[in-house]
């Protein structure tokens, strides 16, 4: 490595030493209580997998470049010089974790590895060593932002051509348009993904509750965080703000993605509307009234899997829960759940990257979690875990049926 390419890194890098930051690389006792707290170390117990492991490959650099200590007498504190070599360290911290946060939830001192995550990914991306379909597909996003007004006719005529499956679903009044678009004044501006999966099954439910709703051209993956580029990230959710805006609505509810419901909830700022996440919409509605569903539906019993960035991460995890006592007198909690639940194996950008053999390899543990249910369903509410879910029932044989929560309320909605 050329010694101007590791100046501008260790610049990328000290722009991130927060006082936080700081006091996470200072902070660390090495008391192992987050070891087993990972997932990855949990199904496959290497060091390197566990979040101390991790996150010691960051801080070695910071004990070299950024500490007295470290300047001095390298060799007595473990620092390490930054190089081509290490470099390779530094994606394994990047992406051998899915920024689940769980083991945060052990930590004594709280230390936030994700945030450790990302230093590692903005090194690599200085580096252009980042995985470059994440890049691609940042890019791919940014790009129909800014050329919105060629494609909008395109989009506007492939979701009619989604029309008729949503009838299917729950048949709407005489005039009211199945998928809406460009609705002025609408009360919910609804971010799906690019899949009709996520079209649909909404659709219908809005419509089951007479929502005055319109649909967004853009899509809720934000690849942009998955790759740990600050800048992508925002532009990309700006694309959505600005819509939101123009249409002056009153809530955002973006659909079963927890990355894009973390990133529009938490780390936007201020926004002049409501963020939303669907299960939320999904859950008042029933509680309101405005929509009903029928238990009789799903068959045998269910378990749900609490998606880590809108459950840990977001604080839902109960109306979930609430829409499932509505749909199945056969719910079965996964041990443990909530906060402590397991993640997937399929966050931090891992699903859209392949990687399945890595997937399959650091999630044995989420597999055991579900077939211990004994449940022939399982219910979940973000896109990369549903992949994921599914990846895992066929790689372990764990003989259940995968589904949107969305999907359920949708396929039992009672028409009066």
């Amino acid at each position: 490595m050329e010694d101007d390419q590791r100046q501008e890194l260790l610049k990328l890098f000290r722009e991130r030493l927060t006082s936080a930051v700081r006091m996470y690389m200072e902070n660390c006792t090495r008391c192992g209580l987050c070891i087993e707290a990972c997932h990855a170390y949990a199904s496959s117990p290497e060091t390197r997998y566990s979040a101390v492991g991790r996150a010691q490959n960051i801080r070695r650099l910071f004990d070299r470049y950024f500490k007295l200590s470290g300047k001095l007498a390298p060799a007595l504190n473990e620092a390490i010089d930054l190089d081509d070599g290490w470099l390779d360290k530094i994606y394994e911290t990047a992406y051998t974790c899915t920024g689940c946060r769980r083991c945060m939830t052990y930590c004594p001192f709280g230390i936030d590895t994700q945030t450790i995550q990302g230093i590692a990914k903005m090194l690599l991306i200085g580096s252009d060593k980042e995985p470059k379909v994440l890049s691609m597909l940042s890019d791919m996003s940014i790009a129909k932002g800014q050329n919105i007004e060629q494609t909008k006719q395109t989009f506007a005529q492939a979701v009619h051509n989604l029309e008729s499956e949503v009838l299917d679903m729950w048949r709407s009044e005489g005039g009211q348009e199945a998928v809406p678009l460009d609705v002025m004044g609408a009360n919910v501006l609804y971010v799906a993904l690019a899949g009709k999966h996520s079209m649909i099954p909404a659709a219908a439910i809005m419509n089951a509750a007479q929502e005055k709703w319109s649909l967004s051209y853009f899509e809720a993956v934000n690849f942009g965080a998955f790759v740990g580029n600050p800048q992508k990230t925002r532009e990309i959710s700006q694309r959505i703000i600005d819509e939101a805006v123009r249409l002056g609505v009153k809530e955002v509810a973006i659909c079963e993605c927890g990355t894009a419901y973390r990133v529009m909830k938490q780390q936007m700022g201020e926004l002049p509307f409501e963020v939303i996440s669907f299960v939320e919409l999904m859950a008042r509605y029933l509680r309101e009234g405005r929509i009903k569903v029928d238990r009789s539906k799903i068959e045998g019993r269910l378990t749900y899997h609490d998606p880590c960035q809108i459950a840990r991460n977001g604080g839902i995890y109960e109306d979930p829960r609430y829409i499932i006592e509505q749909l199945t007198g056969e719910f079965v909690e996964m041990q443990p759940n909530r906060a402590a639940n397991w993640c997937c194996g399929g966050g931090g950008g891992l699903v859209a990257m392949g990687e399945k053999d890595f997937r399959m390899k650091s999630a044995k543990v989420k597999a055991d979690q579900v077939r211990d249910t004994g449940a022939k369903v399982l219910a979940t509410a973000c896109e990369n875990c549903h992949t994921q879910l599914s990846d895992l029932n066929e790689h372990y044989q764990l003989d259940v049926k995968v589904e949107y929560l969305s999907n359920l309320v949708a396929e039992a909605l009672v028409q009066d």
